[in-house]
């Protein structure tokens, strides 16, 4: 018998990953100054999409095959001039209407009614670094030659801090080639940095740093040449909080030590830090809440939706153009750009929803406090709203939402949760703020350690542990009992 061949059929489930499928994925995810960029290139690309607030072009002939010249010879899509035949295999999670219709032919995105905008207008440069500024300072200093190369040198061997990081040994002997120089000239120039701003740059160590921001107080501060003898002489007490000892060692009372300490607080440790080479980062809100006698109102930000529409006049030559290369470079930059339009209405549909979800889940935050903010997942809304949980983590990713408490990333309400002993769930936001409003109700002079802390949780009915205790006031930037010990 010869064998035979049979064929099976199989069906299977495969998601094709289009041009316009990625393009909506990919909106979704962009943050308002990201999207504003992307509009921007979009408008720059095609002719048939501009801004709604823009005057309307003169009725002029444009020069089609000049265009079609410039364009990508690659594309090859044709589609009818209707707008009834747009496919629909957006992987959308809501139903939303046709928004290419309008009475006059256009299609516009509402972005307010405001005046032409520059979505770059909100973000500064870079700022100074403290290198820059100490070399600003140098120029401005009558240096020899040699001593600006030693001083250029220094200004090198400075970190962000302000803190000198080499000796000033290795700094001549790396300059000895081109200049013969002693280590006294040396520490001549360096005397003259630290003299420059900010006060205590170039110090070989902490108490150094202290001492050259004590030199610039007037004589006649209060408690001075205590606090300068603590500095140089009694530093690692105060680091350890040994306030008994310092007592013993100053041969002060309590009072006095603590107008000493005061002083010496008012100093600061890193004097380089508070300049940054950062660039400020600015955030406008993506989403604005707000309540409205007994209910909250969610609105996307109309200053963050770009306002856009299809130029009618480019959309009517693509039905009198002649069925030639023309008449498919036209229509291809119209299908783009309705793919473009219709991919923004999902990311603000999808925003708005996932917002307002949030928003119902977490009332009792908004009305009073992080202590109440509920435990939640990227799963709960994605379930609620049957979306996919990706999609919920696209959209809350550098969005930001304007509430009466203040500003947060729409990821910020998201977070862990731990048992209680009724067998309910306690949100790590509001263990957090349980924490830090214990720390800040404890005595100065006994602060609670973090395995105290866990004891008064557990009271409460929240089960967690030291090690649970100390990562959250570390996430706080708060610090441990003893460094928070005070003088009272």
């Amino acid at each position: 018998m010869r064998p035979s061949f049979q064929p099976t059929l199989r069906q299977t489930q495969q998601l094709t990953m289009t041009p316009q499928l990625q393009q909506a994925i990919r909106l979704l995810q962009l943050s308002s100054l990201d999207l504003q960029t992307e509009v921007q290139a979009i408008l720059d690309s095609n002719l048939m999409l501009e801004r709604a607030d823009d005057l309307p072009d003169l009725p002029i002939q444009p020069d089609i095959r000049a265009a079609q010249t410039a364009a990508d010879s690659s594309a090859e899509t044709e589609i009818d001039g209707s707008t009834d035949t747009l496919p629909n295999d957006l992987p959308v999670d809501s139903a939303w209407d046709d928004i290419y219709d309008s009475a006059d032919g256009s299609t516009s995105y509402s972005r307010g009614e405001e005046e032409e905008w520059d979505p770059y207008e909100r973000y500064s440069g870079a700022g100074e670094s403290l290198r820059d500024y100490l070399c600003w300072q140098m120029r401005l200093t009558p240096f020899s030659d040699k001593e600006q190369a030693i001083a250029a040198a220094i200004i090198d061997a400075i970190d962000e801090s302000g803190y000198l990081t080499l000796p000033l040994e290795d700094l001549c002997h790396g300059l000895q080639d081109e200049f013969a120089m002693s280590l006294a000239e040396a520490e001549t120039v360096l005397k003259t940095i630290q003299h420059f701003d900010p006060q205590g740059v170039g110090a070989r160590g902490p108490a150094e740093c202290l001492l050259l921001q004590l030199e610039a107080l007037p004589e006649d501060t209060p408690w001075l040449a205590e606090a300068r003898r603590l500095v140089e002489l009694h530093l690692e007490l105060l680091a350890d909080r040994d306030f008994n000892g310092l007592m013993r060692r100053l041969k002060v009372s309590r009072e006095a030590l603590q107008g000493i300490v005061s002083l010496i607080q008012s100093l600061d440790p890193h004097p380089g830090e508070r300049l940054s080479n950062a660039a400020p980062q600015y955030v406008v809100p993506d989403v604005l809440v707000y309540r409205n006698r007994s209910f909250w109102r969610v609105e996307l930000n109309p200053e963050n939706i770009p306002k856009l529409r299809i130029n009618s006049h480019y959309a009517a030559l693509t039905r009198r153009a002649s069925q030639n290369g023309d008449s498919a470079y036209l229509k291809n930059h119209l299908q783009e750009a309705r793919w473009f339009l219709k991919s923004l209405q999902n990311r603000n549909e999808t925003l708005l929803k996932v917002a307002t979800c949030i928003v119902e889940r977490q009332r009792e935050f908004l009305e009073q406090g992080d202590e109440f903010m509920k435990p939640m997942i990227l799963r709960d809304v994605a379930e609620e709203l049957s979306m996919h949980e990706s999609t919920i983590s696209r959209v809350t990713t550098q969005k930001f939402m304007y509430t009466p408490r203040g500003i947060y990333e729409l990821k910020y309400f998201f977070s862990s949760h731990v048992g209680t002993s009724d067998g309910g769930e306690c949100s790590s936001t509001a263990i957090r703020a349980m924490i830090r409003k214990l720390i800040q109700t404890e005595k100065p002079e006994k602060p609670l350690s973090d395995s105290r802390i866990a004891e008064l949780l557990d009271k409460e009915g929240i089960q967690v542990a030291r090690r649970t205790v100390a990562k959250y006031r570390e996430a706080m930037s708060i610090p441990s009992s003893s460094d928070r010990k005070r003088l009272v």
